[in-house]
């Protein structure tokens, strides 16, 4: 039974991070390289506003808020899977290789696959889900043993050697490829924020639809995965059954963010580790703030850097890299 008085908080921090993203939302709605002003984005909601205003709003920056907004959420979604099912802090898609799996598979569909510009939104994040889910059995498949099961430390070497053999892979792919294929490619791998338009969005959002709340329903699960195996036997739970449904389901998730982001890394790592630090370790209490801290940290990263740096700006994967490897080195060694 939930204690009453951590539900309070937990919703008390909800109703927080909810008016925190509409406050960084408004801001990066009116901040960019041609800006509109505060006073002029109610009236340019309702469709009042100038020509200029609305091409703005309504086909540049929010199209664009939105997606990393989603992305974001998607991205803390599946690292709070995966610490959960391997019991490993420093588990995140980004870390252990899966984002760079989904980043092969778009690169390779990208450059040698005839593209129908209809159907290329909508293909990505299937494209990506099935690169990210066989790097994340190969993965896996590794660092399991028969006689000990999933080693949660070996599976974060093992992860984070196929991510820089599958980042070097994607280099050798691009090496011949022409001038403007590479660019994106390059872009994508550093995270910037490129599917801009309203169909990225609604590529993206039936899966964060359909895999939130199936988690959610998980949740319980995830919390007798989180303790030792025999104890998760003891109780009835089906430990390499539940571990696969709920890795493709983390898998589905970072390849669906990563397709129309790019590699975007340590979102799922940080989120739900403020999360756990604010309310405990409890899934059910936890996955609702870490979803909105992670669509938080990429909307405020992305924001930031759009507007540094000049009109190029930074893209939003270096951002949030910056705040995130200090953080994983210190999980590091305090583990």
């Amino acid at each position: 039974m939930i204690q009453p008085s951590l539900l309070i908080k937990q919703r008390f921090i909800l109703c927080f991070l909810l008016a925190l993203i509409i406050v960084t939302i408004v801001i990066g709605l009116c901040l960019g390289y041609s800006s509109l002003s505060y006073d002029r984005l109610i009236p340019t909601l309702l469709g009042q506003g100038t020509f200029k205003e609305e091409f703005v709003l309504f086909s540049l920056r929010l199209p664009r808020i939105i997606i990393t907004l989603l992305a974001g959420m998607a991205l803390a979604l599946s690292g709070a899977i995966l610490q959960g099912i391997t019991r490993n802090d420093l588990a995140d898609p980004g870390i252990i290789g899966i984002n760079s799996g989904a980043g092969v598979a778009v690169t390779v569909f990208f450059l040698f696959f005839p593209i129908d510009s209809g159907s290329f939104v909508y293909m990505l994040p299937l494209v990506a889900f099935i690169g990210a889910l066989l790097t994340a059995i190969l993965i896996y498949l590794f660092a399991y043993s028969k006689t000990e099961g999933l080693q949660p430390v070996r599976l974060v070497l093992i992860g984070v050697g196929f991510s820089m053999a599958l980042s070097g892979a994607m280099i050798v792919l691009i090496s011949s490829a022409e001038r403007a294929k590479v660019d994106f490619i390059a872009k994508w791998l550093a995270g910037n924020i490129w599917g801009t338009d309203w169909p990225f969005i609604w590529a993206l959002l039936p899966w964060l639809i359909v895999l939130l709340p199936f988690t959610l329903y998980k949740a319980n699960r995830l919390n007798l995965l989180s303790l030792s195996e025999p104890v998760a036997i003891g109780v009835g739970v089906s430990i390499e059954k539940e571990r696969i449904v709920l890795l493709i389901t983390a898998v589905a998730l970072a390849a669906s963010a990563v397709s129309v982001t790019g590699g975007i890394t340590f979102i799922g790592l940080m989120a739900p580790h403020i999360a756990k630090a604010l309310v405990g370790p409890r899934n059910q209490l936890f996955i609702p703030i870490a979803i909105l801290i992670g669509g938080w940290l990429l909307v405020f990263a992305d924001t930031i850097g759009r507007n540094i740096m000049g009109s190029s700006g930074i893209p939003a994967g270096i951002m949030v890299a910056l705040i995130g490897a200090p953080y994983f080195m210190y999980l590091l060694f305090k583990k």
